[in-house]
């Protein structure tokens, strides 16, 4: 069975900068896009920050964090990452990466819903 595996939080300062890795395990990675949310708190459902489509690599940012987070991969590790700088209080949240396995396409990359194998997240707080 396939796992994603998320790792490089941590806590830093107001304009810090951090590396999120996404590495896969268990199997081929197979998915058409990769993509990293955030939960800022409980019982909220994960805000969407980034895609990358695995072949072409056609990136997606949500509107708070363009210019600031850049994601890219390697296909060859079958690892994602999500460069973050400029790091802000209200970017402080568990950071999720997820994969559309097996899919061909997506209808709204945005959408938790496209995504069906996700990672246990790791925590990102930002300090004033």
């Amino acid at each position: 069975q396939v796992q994603l595996e998320e790792s490089g939080g941590g806590s830093v300062q107001t304009g810090g900068s951090l590396t999120l890795s996404c590495t896969t395990s268990g199997g081929a990675f197979n998915s058409y896009a990769m993509a990293w949310f955030r939960r800022a708190a409980e019982g909220t459902v994960p805000a969407f920050v980034a895609a990358i489509l695995w072949g072409g690599g056609t990136t997606y940012y949500s509107e708070s964090v363009k210019g600031r987070f850049d994601i890219t991969k390697d296909n060859a590790r079958n690892t994602g990452y999500l460069h973050m700088s400029g790091l802000k209080p209200e970017d402080t949240a568990v950071y999720y990466c997820a994969a559309s396995r097996g899919m061909t396409y997506l209808r709204d990359y945005r959408s938790t819903a496209e995504y069906n194998t996700w990672g246990q997240g790791t925590m990102v707080s930002v300090s004033a």
